[in-house]
């Protein structure tokens, strides 16, 4: 669908993430990347996955991997590769680092997403994937990512650069189980370039307001700013949107606002509380919708890195294609 999470490490780049699904383009709702595509829809947009946050969350589509084949002009391996030195710091999870550059900004939490150059070596020395050689940071969620990515880089602050040496039970293990994924211990030198924070949850997040309209199969929605057009798109149409999810405890699990790219798909590609609710709104409008849980990805979605329960989205519809 368009892209639910995004970009890195995030399946969607390259090798940091831990196992994610690839975002299609149809499933944008969740993991980074856009709208929630129906369970079923194998349509790829390329567009991505809100809900395949899952790690480096997908994002784009979560899980392209960014490795690839080592050639001129990789960047040559650190003199510590093979194990941390005396003076790293270990943490109790077996995670080692060393500040190559002390930052002067602020730390990133969990919940946030970030900018980073970075590039991975083996044990061997062998590089494996490198945004710096690609000459393009990636940004994506740090819940969407291997679990030494997500420790590690809390540590950093922006501005900074550091290198770690992250075991294997915290990357993707002895034995990968992901095609072409580095194996064993891998050693990283990132650059936090940008925090970039989530959009804060509407103050009516954890449950739709008195004043909301609501749908016979329970969707339940509020204008936010009134339209422009006339005319409502039809299940089959195609839609150009900017939106942003939470779920009802107020955490963003995908936005396009903050990818800064609107998504398009077709309306009948994504979960059916986007197809009902879309429907109802015209070109330049504005509104919040609440989506039950059976009108999304369930109470207990089956889709890796789906957000469960009740969702709620700001979605505004700029143009019917």
């Amino acid at each position: 669908m368009t892209r639910i999470i995004a970009s890195l490490i995030i399946l969607s780049v390259a090798a940091l993430l831990p196992a994610c699904s690839e975002a299609p383009a149809e499933e944008s709702a969740v993991k980074a990347t856009a709208i929630p595509p129906k369970p079923e829809a194998k349509v790829d947009t390329g567009a991505a996955d809100v809900n395949d946050t899952t790690s480096p969350t997908k994002p784009a589509d979560t899980e392209k991997s960014m490795a690839f084949t080592p050639s001129t002009g990789d960047i040559p391996a650190p003199d510590d590769v093979a194990a941390p030195p005396a003076d790293a710091t270990t943490t109790a999870s077996g995670l080692a680092y060393k500040v190559l550059l002390p930052g002067t900004g602020e730390n990133p939490t969990a919940d946030d997403s970030v900018k980073v150059h970075y590039t991975g070596w083996t044990t061997d020395g062998k590089m494996f994937d490198s945004s710096v050689k690609r000459g393009q940071p990636i940004t994506f969620p740090l819940k969407g990512v291997i679990k030494g990515w997500t420790e590690g880089v809390q540590l950093m602050a922006e501005g900074g650069k550091t290198r770690f040496w992250i075991p294997a039970e915290m990357a993707y293990g002895e034995t990968p189980t992901r095609p072409g994924a580095p194996a064993g211990m891998l050693v990283f030198d990132i650059e936090l370039i940008e925090i970039d924070k989530p959009i804060p949850a509407p103050a009516d997040v954890a449950a739709a307001p008195a004043g909301a309209t609501k749908t016979s199969s329970g969707l339940a929605y509020v204008v936010q700013k009134a339209g422009t057009g006339s005319r409502h798109p039809a299940a089959t149409d195609t839609v150009v949107v900017h939106y942003t999810g939470w779920t009802l405890d107020g955490k963003m699990f995908d936005s396009s606002i903050k990818r800064g790219e609107p998504a398009t798909f077709p309306l009948n590609r994504v979960i059916s509380g986007w197809t009902e609710g879309v429907q109802l709104m015209v070109e330049g409008e504005t509104t919040r919708f609440w989506i039950p849980a059976d009108l999304a990805y369930g109470e207990t979605p089956r889709r890796p890195g789906a957000p469960a329960g009740m969702l709620v989205f700001d979605i505004e519809l700029l143009q019917i294609q």
